[in-house]
């Protein structure tokens, strides 16, 4: 890769990441071309260099936080050591977290439909297809291990994020929970419906 492209790189991530950090403040509507090019001492028309508009600017954060939190798992999967248990543990508190730190953007995953083209949103599903199969893959290893004992584990997973993802609509920073108490919570949980 040339200099040159290594440069647009770095300053398209630089892009998503205060995009990413303003939508998790001001929400999808809140979050304006103005105030992120403001943000980033960048003229407006500079942005647009980078993405063709907002939509494409909103894909490729919702893109680069769903791909970072798919990492992120299939690592905890792949490396994970102990038991299926230990590991969909980890996979939970990783999941949670992004649902509680990126809110906002992670939470464009729930109405796909209504952000994205076309394109956008095939590759979106497919992604989140992939994000899916990995809570799959361990709710299966638990039940083979004995860990686990249900009968229809895509069912479970469904259950588990949507579950999970719900922590978007009612979790406040300044509730009487700490983030690390409502994750514990939800674990409990969780563990019980696989058990």
């Amino acid at each position: 890769m040339k200099l040159s492209e290594k440069k647009i790189l770095r300053k398209k991530e630089q892009i998503l990441l205060s995009a990413i950090e303003i939508v998790n403040r001001r929400g999808y509507s809140g979050a304006t071309m103005e105030e992120i090019a403001a943000e980033l001492l960048m003229t407006k028309g500079s942005l647009y260099y980078y993405f063709k508009n907002k939509s494409d600017l909103m894909y490729q954060c919702h893109n680069f936080v769903l791909s970072q939190a798919t990492e992120d798992l299939r690592e905890i999967l792949n490396t994970g050591e102990g038991s299926a248990t230990e590991v969909l543990v980890e996979m939970i508190s990783t999941h949670m977290l992004y649902a509680i730190e990126e809110k906002e953007v992670f939470n464009l995953i729930m109405e796909p439909k209504r952000f994205y083209n076309e394109e956008q949103l095939d590759l979106v599903l497919k992604l989140r297809k992939e994000y899916e199969s990995l809570f799959d893959q361990i709710i299966k290893r638990g039940i083979a291990s004995g860990d686990f004992c249900v009968e229809e584990p895509s069912i479970e997973r469904m259950i588990i994020l949507g579950a999970m993802n719900w922590v978007q609509q009612w979790y406040n920073p300044n509730g009487r929970l700490l983030k690390e108490e409502v994750i514990e919570k939800y674990t409990k949980s969780i563990l019980k419906i696989l058990k």
